[in-house]
């Protein structure tokens, strides 16, 4: 069987290359190789497919240029089997008990393994522990295929690094790792996303490694950022500012600039697990891992009860009083509520039997109440506020001046009785003091 000239099929207008999974990760790498080869874009939501085929862009990752993309938008699987080259960009949740769940990627690999050609290439790009590839999907692709891994097809992997929201850090602009079951297949795999990539690709000897690469990238970045929501606890008993004293540390040469904050969403909040899972499973039981995750996960708890503590040193009632949280999705300027820590913030208020009035006018309303029952309230329905809490960095709260912020708190109350949760420490520190109100940044 010959694999290696998929890519001259592709560049020829020969071959198409078909994406599985259109959300955040998936339709922007088909949007983005639809500027230069034929795409076939599939996803088992034939409502999200819908909104595609009519220039609507949800996930706000492309915008208009949606409307004008060449993507073959379908819910049909069987129009998978007109590519020789398939990647696969489903989400990769955890569990209740965050164990990995592994049922998208599984159920993905029944559908391609349905629908697929000899001779094809499978690349996956979720995010997986080391090993799910090979051990797992495999065997599912062969048994519904028919056919045999390394003969009549190879697999490969790419993990995904798309950043949603982020117009800097793009796909084209991040440099993308690749890799095969063998040599060819990884040299296919390179010159295929050599296509789109600008900034380049970095091959790595097999798939076990790629995997492991995505893992172990963003369980990094959420132990440094639970150091720092650990620094934040303590500046918090110590009553000094920790934005202030991050400012003065990030002056020297060698830190690292990272902020606390509430780390939620679809990588960062979840690939831990992922890793600490397969460690378990190989007999290691990880010491630092889940204890930052631990950390990150309990910050939604840790803002919710400085509010009340706010508002009782205020002199309200919480239980009486109206909280307005602003921002839902797991970080600023996105749509994404995916394992957004806000809701721990909600959760816990509720737990006091407070209900919070949430708005957030990137979120979609009817996500937030499917996925977490929350009722998003309109902003220009938000009714004047005893406490406010500035959950997710937006550019809209962002501009907010201090005196637009004053301007959203009840009438009667007078400034050291208006409470102000700022968790992303939007505004200088300066002006809040100036203000008069109270206060309280994470």
């Amino acid at each position: 069987m010959v694999f290696n000239c998929i890519y001259n099929g592709l560049i020829s207008g020969n071959e198409k290359l078909a994406l599985v999974g259109l959300g955040y990760v998936g339709m922007p790498i088909a949007v983005e190789f639809a500027k230069h080869i034929r795409v076939v874009g599939y996803d088992i939501n034939e409502e999200r497919v819908n909104e595609y085929k009519n220039g609507i862009d949800s996930t706000k990752e492309v915008g208009e240029s949606i409307k004008d993309t060449t993507v073959e938008f379908t819910s049909n699987p069987s129009r998978i089997k007109e590519a020789r080259f398939i990647i696969i960009a489903v989400p990769t949740p955890v569990n209740n008990d965050n164990t990995p769940d592994l049922r998208p990627v599984e159920g993905a690999s029944r559908i391609v393994g349905q629908n697929l050609s000899a001779g094809s290439i499978v690349v996956f790009e979720s995010t997986v522990y080391p090993g799910v590839t090979e051990d797992i999907c495999v065997p599912i692709i062969e048994k519904e295929s028919g056919m045999k891994c390394g003969v009549d097809w190879k697999i490969g992997y790419s993990p995904e690094r798309i950043n949603p929201g982020d117009r800097v850090h793009t796909l084209t602009s991040i440099c993308k790792v690749v890799s095969g079951m063998d040599e060819e297949s990884a040299c296919e795999i390179k010159k295929v996303y050599d296509i789109v990539i600008k900034a380049g690709t970095f091959s790595v000897s097999n798939i076990k490694t790629a995997e492991a690469v995505k893992v172990i990238e963003n369980s990094q970045r959420d132990i440094n950022i639970a150091f720092m929501n650990e620094i934040a606890i303590i500046c918090d008993k110590l009553k000094i500012d920790t934005d202030e004293v991050l400012a003065g540390m990030n002056t020297k040469w060698n830190a690292l600039g990272f902020k606390p904050g509430l780390v939620g969403g679809h990588c960062i909040g979840v690939d831990p697990y992922y890793l600490t899972n397969i460690a378990e499973k190989l007999g290691y039981h990880s010491k630092i891992i889940l204890n930052g995750r631990q950390v990150n996960d309990s910050i939604g708890a840790f803002v919710a009860d400085a509010a009340i503590k706010e508002m009782i040193e205020a002199g309200m009632a919480p239980k009486k009083s109206t909280i307005v949280i602003m921002g839902l999705t797991f970080k600023e300027n996105c749509p994404d509520t995916r394992n957004s820590k806000v809701v721990d913030i909600i959760k816990r208020l509720e737990e006091y039997n407070i209900k919070p009035i949430v708005t957030d006018s990137w979120a979609d309303a009817s996500v937030a109440k499917q996925e977490y029952g929350i009722e998003l309230t309109a902003w220009e329905n938000v009714p004047k506020a005893d406490c406010i809490i500035i959950a997710v960095g937006h550019n809209e709260y962002r501009n907010l001046s201090v005196m637009q912020l004053k301007e959203l708190f009840k009438d009667e109350l007078g400034d050291k009785e208006k409470v102000l949760i700022d968790v992303k420490s939007l505004y200088r520190i300066d002006e809040l003091k100036a203000s008069g109100l109270r206060f309280w940044r994470l």
